[in-house]
């Protein structure tokens, strides 16, 4: 079967429009959304675009702060204490590539962690391992949100993920591992990849390599959980090679429509998220 990712999220955005909706009716401000981007990455430009475009949808009012390749990090550093200091604004995200010489982690702990709505800073995620309440990356509670929909139990299941980053592999491993899975987490360095894929009853991959899963690296019934986007001849491409894949599989995502609008919906959901806190403690 084939999780339909862009359904599930198009009806839980329907129903956050339901809740925004409800409270500008009652006299309430609208929630308010920002994303920095600097330079001028392809594969950002569309993530942001679909960013925003969502966020009209469901009634947040969103800002791009669009930056250039060139900008010091100083500069960078400099808007995210102006992001912090807005009252206005219940949450932001850094988009990510940012330039070579902008330190990554610098800017990302930077940011009040309040406003971290893509659970990046290191509190979020040090939260996140003690097991204690925390905005959780968007693309990891996407896929939760998914799974639960579906009413997938993983509770006793060998969940394997494909990929290490604090973006996804991490966060993923450490929810999964909340909800009693038994989680092994590889990587580039693990050795016989394939022959610890080919026990997963679920697979999660995250590395960025079109088609890297092939079907004889996936367990019969198995529940594939693809991350990947890549970009080939235009055409996109996620890290599973989906067609041979979803023979034997038993659960599936898509490439697109799959993770992708999981994760926008899961992006919102933490604004709205701090969107209530922030006007009840007025």
């Amino acid at each position: 079967m084939i999780l339909d990712g862009k359904g599930v999220a198009e009806r839980r955005n329907e129903k956050l429009k339901e809740k925004i909706d409800s409270y500008i009716e009652k006299g309430y401000r609208k929630p308010t959304f920002a994303v920095v981007m600097a330079g001028d990455n392809p594969a950002s430009k569309s993530y942001v675009q679909n960013k925003l475009k969502a966020s009209a949808l469901v009634g947040i009012e969103a800002k791009l702060y669009k930056l250039e390749e060139s900008i010091s990090e100083q500069e960078v550093l400099n808007l995210v204490d102006e992001l912090n200091n807005d009252d206005m604004l219940d949450g932001y995200i850094v988009q990510l590539p940012l330039p070579k010489n902008v330190d990554t982690d610098k800017v990302l702990n930077r940011m009040d962690v309040k406003k971290d709505v893509d659970g990046f800073h290191v509190i979020n995620q040090g939260l996140l391992f003690q097991g204690r309440n925390a905005m959780h990356a968007a693309t990891p509670q996407g896929i939760i949100n998914l799974l639960e929909t579906y009413r997938i139990d993983v509770t006793g299941l060998n969940a394997v993920v494909v990929g290490r980053s604090n973006i996804v592999g991490m966060p993923i491993s450490k929810l999964l591992l909340d909800m009693n899975a038994t989680v092994t987490t590889t990587h580039s360095r693990t050795k016989n990849l394939s022959a610890i894929t080919k026990q997963a009853d679920l697979l999660v991959v995250a590395i960025g390599k079109p088609k890297f899963i092939t079907k004889d690296m996936v367990k019969e019934g198995a529940i594939v959980i693809d991350v990947g986007i890549n970009r080939v001849d235009g055409k996109l491409y996620g890290d599973v090679d989906f067609e041979e894949v979803l023979k034997i599989a038993k659960y599936i995502t898509p490439v697109p429509k799959g993770v992708g609008p999981m994760t926008i919906n899961a992006l919102l959901e933490n604004v709205f998220k701090r969107y209530e806190e922030n006007i009840h403690s007025k």
